[in-house]
C-alpha cells in the first residue's frame, strides 16, 4: 500500500486553484489538482490523498456531493470545504455530514496551511492507529487488474453487507478481507479469522459458535466461539466452501437472525458481526452439485471481490519481489536478469509461491545482490507437464484433485498417513476429501 501525504485540491476557479496550489507547494506540500467534483472522484486515491480540500459550490458534482461520496469510499480521509461568506449554513450541514473543517473565502495563506497541516496530522494518526491495530496489511498492486480490485474493496468496505472473496490459493484473499475490515466502520472492532478447512468437521461447529461447559465429552470449560469473539467487528471465514452440511445450515441461521446458538446452551445470543467469506473453489459448481446450500451462497455472495491470479497481473511480480526481498534483506538488490526471469515464470502458487522463492533468494545470496543462479527450477517440467497435456478435455478441478489423491493413495498402498505426508495436507483433511469424492481401494 502506498502511503502519501498528498493533498487533492478541487476548485472550478482555475486561477484561484492554481494560486492556492502554488502556495501549498511552496510550503512543502504535495498537491494534485481537480477542476470539479467529477474529476476529483476520478483522481482520488485513498492511499495517495491524505486530505481533500474542495470548493463547496461547483457545477455538476458539488462539494457536498463530493464529500458524501468520499466518506463512503474512504471514511477516514479528512475533507475540508472552502466556502463563500453566505454559505455558512451549508458548511455547518457539511460538517454534520462528516466534513473535517471549512475555510471561508477569501482566506489567508497561513489559515489554509495551518488547517491543512492539522488535517494531515489527523490522517497520519488514523493510519498509525490502524497499523498498530495489526489488522491491515499492505496490498502491493501496481497492475491495472489489482488497482481495480483495491478500488472495489475500498468502495465495498463502507457497506455492512457480507462479502465473498474468490480467487486461487495464494493470491492474497486474507489481505483483501483485512483491508475490508480496516477501511470499514468496524475498523476499531475485532478482526477474527478462521480457516474452515483446517479444523476437523466435528470440532468446527463449537469453534465457530462456541459451547458451554460439559456440552460434549472433553468440553471441560466453555468456549466463546469465533462469532462471539468477533462481535462488533468482522469474521473472516476462509475456505468457506469446505463447510459440512450441518454447519452450513447453522451458519445460514446466524446470518439470517444475527444470533448464535452455542453448543449446549439453553438460549440464543445476539451478535453484531460482518461476515467476509473466501474460497478458492468453484462455489457455483458446488451449489449445482448440491454440496453447498444455494440459500447460504446467496447470503454470502451479496458483494463479491475476485482476486486475479498472479499470472494475469505480471506487472505486480517485480514490485512484490522487491517487497519480499526487503523483508528478509533490506540491503538486497534485485538485478534486471533476475527480474526478467521472475516475470517469465507461471506462478501457479501465486503470491505465496513468489514469497517463498524470494525468501530462498535472500538466504542464498552471498552479497548485496540476489542471484539468478539461486532461482529454483520450475517444477512443472518433464513427466509432470506431459501428464497434464495428456488430460482429456473438460476435466474439472475437482476431477483432477480426485485423480491425484487416488494416484498418491495407490502408490502408498492406501496408507492415509503416508499419503497425507506426501500431499502435504493434514490427515483429517485428506480423510474428508476421500469421503467427499467417494474414493475406495480397488
Amino acid at each position: 500500500m502506498r502511503v502519501s501525504s498528498a493533498v487533492l485540491l478541487v476548485d472550478d476557479d482555475t486561477t484561484g486553484r492554481r494560486v492556492a496550489a502554488r502556495h501549498l507547494r511552496h510550503a512543502g506540500l504535495e498537491v494534485d489538482e481537480a477542476r470539479d467534483g467529477a474529476e476529483a472522484l476520478a483522481a482520488f486515491e485513498a492511499d495517495r490523498h491524505a486530505v481533500v480540500v474542495t470548493d463547496l459550490k461547483m457545477p455538476g458534482v458539488d462539494g457536498l456531493e463530493l464529500l458524501r461520496t468520499l466518506k463512503q469510499r474512504s471514511p477516514d480521509t479528512p475533507v475540508i470545504l472552502m466556502t463563500a461568506f453566505g454559505d455558512i449554513s451549508l458548511a455547518v450541514t457539511a460538517t454534520q455530514e462528516g466534513a473535517w473543517d471549512f475555510i471561508e473565502k477569501p482566506f489567508s495563506r497561513d489559515r489554509m496551511e495551518i488547517t491543512l497541516r492539522r488535517a494531515l496530522e489527523t490522517a497520519t494518526l488514523r493510519r498509525q492507529n490502524a497499523a498498530l491495530a495489526g489488522v491491515e496489511r499492505p496490498i502491493v498492486g501496481h497492475s491495472a487488474a489489482m488497482q481495480a480490485v483495491i478500488e472495489l474493496v475500498d468502495r465495498v468496505a463502507t457497506s455492512e453487507a457480507p462479502v465473498l472473496v474468490t480467487g486461487e490459493s495464494g493470491v492474497g484473499k486474507e489481505l483483501v478481507a483485512r483491508r475490508l475490515h480496516a477501511r470499514s466502520r468496524r475498523g476499531r472492532g475485532p478482526f477474527v479469522g478462521i480457516n474452515c478447512a483446517a479444523i476437523p468437521a466435528e470440532l468446527l461447529e463449537a469453534e465457530l459458535f462456541g459451547h458451554e461447559r460439559g456440552a460434549f465429552t472433553g468440553a471441560e470449560r466453555a468456549r466463546e466461539g469465533r462469532f462471539r469473539r468477533a462481535n462488533g467487528g468482522t469474521l473472516f471465514l476462509d475456505e468457506v466452501g469446505e463447510l459440512t452440511a450441518p454447519v452450513q445450515a447453522k451458519l445460514l441461521r446466524v446470518l439470517q437472525e444475527s444470533q448464535v446458538d452455542p453448543v449446549g446452551a439453553d438460549a440464543s445470543e445476539g451478535i453484531d458481526v460482518r461476515v467476509v467469506a473466501a474460497t478458492n473453489r468453484d462455489i457455483e459448481r458446488r451449489v449445482e452439485a448440491g454440496d453447498f446450500r444455494e440459500d447460504l451462497y446467496y447470503r454470502l455472495n451479496v458483494l463479491r471481490v475476485h482476486v486475479p491470479p498472479l499470472r494475469e497481473r505480471l506487472d505486480d511480480v517485480v514490485p512484490l519481489a522487491r517487497v519480499f526481498l526487503a523483508e528478509s534483506r533490506p540491503d538486497l538488490r534485485l538485478p534486471e536478469d533476475l527480474a526478467a526471469a521472475l516475470r517469465a515464470r507461471p506462478w501457479r502458487g501465486n503470491v505465496r509461491e513468489l514469497r517463498n522463492v524470494c525468501e530462498r533468494l535472500a538466504i542464498l545470496a552471498p552479497g548485496r545482490e540476489a542471484r539468478l543462479a539461486d532461482l529454483p527450477v520450475d517444477r512443472l517440467t518433464g513427466p509432470t507437464r506431459a501428464w497434464i497435456e495428456q488430460l482429456p478435455a473438460g476435466v474439472g478441478l475437482m476431477d483432477l484433485e480426485a485423480m491425484i489423491i487416488r494416484q498418491v493413495l495407490d502408490r502408498c498402498d492406501w496408507n492415509v498417513a503416508e499419503a497425507s505426508r506426501r500431499l502435504q495436507v493434514p490427515r483429517h483433511i485428506l480423510v474428508y476429501r476421500i469421503e467427499k469424492f467417494g474414493l475406495q481401494r480397488g
